[in-house]
């Protein structure tokens, strides 16, 4: 029961804190929506239930950190759209029975722009980035919990422009191994920035997310629900978005993302998903030219594992995320 009444204490402080960082403001640092883990965006772009011996599914709960092998080095890269990369690179090791720690290291490159004057004037090229550096540790309370946290320096660089932010990521996990159930809690993006880009301070894209995942009791498949951006319901905030009233039930689809996966073998994994509020917001000419789609696979060879995942993150161009991870 002490134990029961912590965890609604921790539940409390999180939706209280998600309060505080949904407060009107420009909102910066995007790229970190962007997924980095192949089993998640094959599954939506942000589950935070599954559990699987998967390193970079710290990028999206960090509580989830607590199921990988003894020690896991991993190296990602993504085509986001013509002339932007994204590359990551992830190390993480057990620490004691019940703790596990992980650095790692995100950059998206945009390539060179042209820069010109006010008046059009051309000046030259410069070159545009983010960068984004982790250090995260989780905890197993018990055989069914386990909680983590991540933080984050973010660092942008865009010509002569520069800026400073400070980022934690805050999350748990309940695991039931008999019933196929688990469950992820994280609020995402805690922080500020330390120095702007310019003298208008931008927020964090702060997001709090909540997912459930089941496993079938009579087929090698799991489903799952994610529910993101919960501190944004009212009718006020989409008409701001997007122009137009939306009843409850189209809201609560903005919020949703389902997905599905496939374990032909112990060593492979199928998965499909779809993020509702993707496809309605890269929906052009009243089609969304399969914007929200998302699929992708994996392959583990002994220490050795592959995964790779198909999305459309902009309406000009999809995008494929490689993962390679190498169990040490």
């Amino acid at each position: 029961m002490n134990k029961m009444r912590k965890y609604l204490f921790i539940l409390c402080f999180f939706v209280e804190m998600s309060y505080v960082f949904s407060q009107e403001g420009s909102c910066g640092y995007e790229f970190l929506k962007i997924p980095v883990s192949t089993h998640s965006a094959a599954l939506g772009g942000n589950n935070v239930s599954i559990v699987e011996d998967d390193i970079t599914l710290i990028y999206t709960n960090p509580a989830l950190l607590s199921n990988i092998s003894p020690s896991a080095l991993n190296f990602n890269y993504m085509s986001y759209i013509s002339g932007t990369n994204k590359l990551s690179a992830t190390f993480g090791k057990l620490s004691g029975e019940r703790g596990s720690w992980a650095i790692g290291a995100q950059v998206i490159n945009y390539g060179s722009m042209e820069e010109t004057t006010e008046n059009f004037i051309e000046l030259g090229e410069f070159s545009a980035s983010d960068i984004a550096l982790h250090g995260g540790y989780s905890y197993l309370f018990n055989e069914k919990w386990s909680g983590g946290a991540m933080g984050k320096v973010l660092l942008t660089n865009y010509g002569v422009y520069s800026s400073l932010a400070l980022a934690v990521d805050l999350g748990f996990s309940f695991y039931d191994e008999d019933n196929g159930v688990s469950i992820g809690f994280v609020a995402q993006n805690l922080g500020g920035q330390i120095d702007p880009l310019n003298e208008e301070t931008e927020k964090l894209p702060f997001d709090l997310v909540m997912g459930f995942s089941k496993e079938l009791n009579n087929a090698p498949i799991r489903l799952s629900f994610t529910l993101s951006d919960l501190t944004h319901w009212s009718e006020d905030y989409y008409y701001e978005v997007t122009g137009k009233k939306h009843n409850f039930s189209k809201r609560f689809f903005n919020h949703l993302s389902i997905g599905a996966d496939v374990f032909p073998s112990s060593a492979t994994w199928i998965a499909i998903g779809y993020n509702f509020r993707r496809a309605n917001e890269m929906k052009f000419l009243d089609s969304s030219h399969w914007a929200g789609f998302s699929l992708g696979g994996g392959l583990a060879i002994k220490k050795f594992k592959i995964g790779l995942a198909y999305g459309k993150y902009h309406i000009g161009a999809s995008s494929i995320l490689v993962n390679a991870t190498y169990n040490l």
